[in-house]
């Protein structure tokens, strides 16, 4: 009877087709998952978070400057303890000779040997990516060995890599997790492998489309696998139990119809929530939230592609053997849970009221950090151990590059003299501090006697090699005056040296040209990577923390001191500028998070629920999971890397609001039939393998991540939400079901409908004919378009433009 109308609605008929036509959709999926295998290779990975900050910041001007301006040659960091001094001059020299070392510093002063410690700072001949730095660390490497050593450079480390390494043992190690909570709380044992295929299949497809996004972050790319898993696997489920109900008095293809037909609107609402706080994250002035919330969408919409057309099919293949292997209820009922929320229903809420107070008060305290170079995680690879314990020994470096309009040396001579005057620089490295020749700098200025005295250069000859400089710079009035005080920059008159000698206008005696090749080799290499024709670099190291009040403070006394030379166009920038200019941002978007998050899922559920105050109370749940979880930070004074909690806010907000739904929906439900004590018992044993379930998969896929992962940002992110998804779990089963009792009155009084529908309230018993949309109880919950007639007893409401005919005025009109 009620078959007929669902027969003529349009999610009945394309329920109809997705499970007919299954094996047009496996062929398709089958094209599909070729198609994806090879598509995911060509994604694209950004490993720089700075490159997400946003635009007009002075951290990602300067570095745009400095990647367009200048080349950034490798170095490394070579710690070796136990080791005598007089040893470490033997490898000093070692590393000196290998080919692709440029510099080796070291000596004997506290900053390179300290308690039996020898460190090398070394740089090297070309950029990172460049294959005579990767020889000359394989040579340094085994030359060293035998040595207690620690090595921090980014030579030869793929992070990329390293990252796809540990997501492939945490997801196998997840999907193993997720198969025994899947099979503790399935009907039948083949719905698990159905589970599984319908998940898999989702995955391969966002990663294959991933590439469609352009460049993507390490963070989407590497986490959304896994979140994707723990977001989106209640929608396989909600289908699969739908499926296995409906089995029981129907075929397996008309049950599929039946059980599609009727998730898909019940799995396309609850996905609001989680999509929700996906888009919040999107608002973020830190592109990244956007990059990491277009990957996940992208993830939850493709694995309700997945749900809606491909686990239809599969249900019915493997429909035989969920017959055969279908079992008792593994999960017990919770019982002592509602009795308990029933009890405690005037304590309850009360005592989450003073822990929400105080959580708000100790998350506003947490200690965020906006550099993960200090974070330590719970694993940690070689490398970041062998930078441990060099910092534990020397002490880290912070080093800030200053970019500024070239031309001007005398500007540049004063700032570095101020600088190094302040006793928070301890080094200092530009053009102006370079020595050329006999104690002149590169930026000192001489006179063609001086020129010619330095370098053992004819006097003729150096006049005639300044007065083709003074030409060649349209500068006719030094010749005028004569040439006897005209002073020229070494830097400038070496390179215009160079030139004359490639064209063949001076020749220099075997010795000079020999010396002077040397110091042309040496002027390329500073050229490249401290001055061109627009900017000067120069390179400062702090004795300061990257970041610290102090540290920003000190950051704006730069600025000022290169504004007292330059009106704009220059750079401070550093690890230190990027926690500014990340500290600077986090406020803003942490407020955009937190009230679009709350106010994206408030809107959801008041049209689920209808009703004011209850979206309210499931809010202040979920929030209050979110400040409990973020006080731990403040508890343990352990520094939380910023970004971790903005993705952790959005998500929770999102995906973990759904386990507070489910058991306000059953309560809501069964509170009609029954005492709002014995429904809220109810309500609970319900839900509970549903919640069980999500919540077991998200809180096992986070912590896998904060454990498994030696990314700080990436472990940081997954401890987080493992540790609130437990929160929010141990809240709605046991705060919540406290709250719905005693505000029961307080949401009744708030409930609402929406214009255009009016309600009329019937109670009859019999046989009747029903028409119109019903939502009541006839032997059972009934909420839909009902067209037929009705045996049993009818109590609900009835909305505008239906019509109750009892089955005896129907009778009478048909003898009529």
């Amino acid at each position: 009877m009620s078959k007929e109308k669902s027969n003529d609605s349009f999610i009945h008929k394309l329920a109809t087709i997705i499970v007919d036509k299954r094996y047009l959709f496996f062929l398709l999926y089958g094209f599909a998952l070729v198609f994806c295998i090879f598509s995911s290779k060509w994604v694209e990975v950004e490993n720089d978070v700075t490159t997400y900050l946003p635009e007009d910041t002075e951290t990602r001007q300067g570095i745009v400057a400095m990647n367009d301006n200048f080349k950034t040659y490798a170095t490394a960091r070579i710690m070796i303890s136990n080791i005598t001094y007089e040893k470490a001059e033997e490898i000093n020299d070692m590393m000196l000779d290998i080919d692709g070392v440029q510099l080796v510093s070291f000596d004997l002063s506290p900053d390179h040997y300290k308690d039996a410690c020898a460190l090398y700072d070394i740089n090297f001949n070309g950029e990172v990516d460049d294959p005579i730095c990767q020889q000359a660390m394989d040579t340094i490497y085994k030359n060293l060995e035998g040595y207690d050593v620690y090595v921090d450079t980014p030579i030869g480390y793929d992070e990329i890599k390293d990252l796809n390494k540990e997501m492939s043992v945490i997801l196998i190690i997840a999907v193993i997790i997720i198969t025994v909570v899947l099979v503790m709380t399935s009907r039948a044992y083949a719905e698990v492998p159905v589970l599984l295929l319908t998940f898999g299949m989702a995955a391969i497809l966002n990663m294959g489309t991933n590439f469609m996004c352009g460049k993507i972050s390490f963070i989407s790319n590497s986490v959304a696998v896994v979140l994707q898993l723990a977001l989106a696997i209640d929608y396989a489920i909600i289908l699969c139990h739908r499926f296995s109900d409906e089995h029981e008095t129907l075929c397996s293809r008309e049950a599929c119809i039946e059980a599609l037909s009727k998730a898909i609107p019940e799995i396309s609402a609850s996905s609001l929530t989680t999509i929700s706080g996906l888009i919040a994250l999107s608002f973020m002035k830190f592109a990244i939230g956007l990059d990491l919330s277009i990957v996940l969408i992208k993830s939850v919409l493709l694995s309700l592609m997945s749900v809606f057309t491909l686990m239809p099919g599969l249900l019915v293949l493997f429909s035989p053997l969920i017959d055969k292997t279908k079992h008792k209820k593994l999960l017990p009922d919770i019982t002592p849970v509602g009795k308990f929320a029933v009890m405690s229903r005037r304590i309850m809420p009360v005592i989450f009221a003073v822990v929400l107070v105080g959580a708000f008060f100790l998350s506003n305290k947490c200690p965020y950090c906006y550099s993960y170079n200090d974070v330590e995680t719970t694993k940690m690879s070689e490398r970041q151990m062998s930078i441990k314990e060099i910092k534990n020994t020397f002490g880290s470096s912070n080093m800030v590059a200053l970019v500024m309009p070239s031309g001007n040396y005398n500007a540049e001579k004063s700032i570095l003299n101020e600088l190094q005057n302040r006793p928070e620089v301890k080094s200092t490295l530009a053009l102006s501090s370079m020595e050329a020749l006999k104690g002149y700098t590169l930026t000192d200025s001489l006179t063609p006697r001086q020129f010619s005295e330095l370098i053992d250069l004819d006097y003729e000859v150096a006049q005639a090699l300044y007065s083709a400089y003074a030409i060649d710079h349209n500068q006719y009035g030094e010749i005028l005056n004569g040439l006897s005080e005209y002073d020229i920059p070494l830097f400038d008159m070496f390179l215009f040296m160079k030139s004359q000698i490639t064209s063949h206008n001076i020749t220099l005696s075997g010795d000079a040209q020999e010396t002077m090749d040397d110091l042309f080799e040496q002027l390329e290499t500073a050229q490249l990577q401290l001055q061109n024709d627009k900017y000067s670099r120069m390179v400062v190291y702090l004795n300061l923390p990257e970041e610290s009040p102090a540290t920003f403070n000190f950051l704006n006394d730069m600025r000022n001191i290169i504004g007292k030379h330059y009106d704009n166009d220059y750079y401070v920038v550093g690890n230190s500028t990027s926690s500014r200019d990340l500290a600077s941002s986090f406020s803003k978007d942490n407020l955009i998070i937190s009230i679009l998050s709350a106010l994206f899922v408030i809107l959801v559920l008041l049209f689920t629920f209808q009703s004011i105050a209850l979206p309210v109370l499931l809010i202040i749940v979920i929030q209050g999971s979110i400040w409990i979880n973020f006080s731990f930070p403040t508890i343990t004074h352990q520094p939380l890397y910023f970004l971790g909690y903005l993705i952790v806010n959005a998500i929770q907000m999102g995906a973990n609001i759904d386990y507070a739904i489910v058991i306000s929906s059953h309560y809501q439900e069964l509170k009609a039939k029954m005492t709002h004590k014995e429904a809220i018992i109810r309500a609970l044993n319900s839900s509970f393998p549903t919640v069980f379930t999500s919540g077991t998969i998200m809180a096992s896929a986070g912590l896998l991540i904060g454990n498994l992962s030696a990314n700080p940002v990436i472990s940081i992110m997954g401890n987080c939400l493992g540790r609130g998804t437990i929160i929010s779990i141990i809240l709605v089963l046991g705060v919540l079901p406290s709250i719905l009792v005693l505000g029961d009155s307080f949401i009744e009084r708030t409930s609402f409908k929406f214009q255009g529908l009016s309600k009329n309230t019937h109670i009859s018993k019999g046989n009747m004919k029903v028409k119109g949309h019903v939502r009541g109880y006839i032997s059972g919950m009934v909420d839909a378009d009902i067209d037929g007639v009705l045996n049993g007893e009818f109590n609900g409401s009835l909305l505008t433009s239906g019509q109750i005919i009892d089955k005896g005025d129907q009778d009478n009109e048909e003898k009529n």
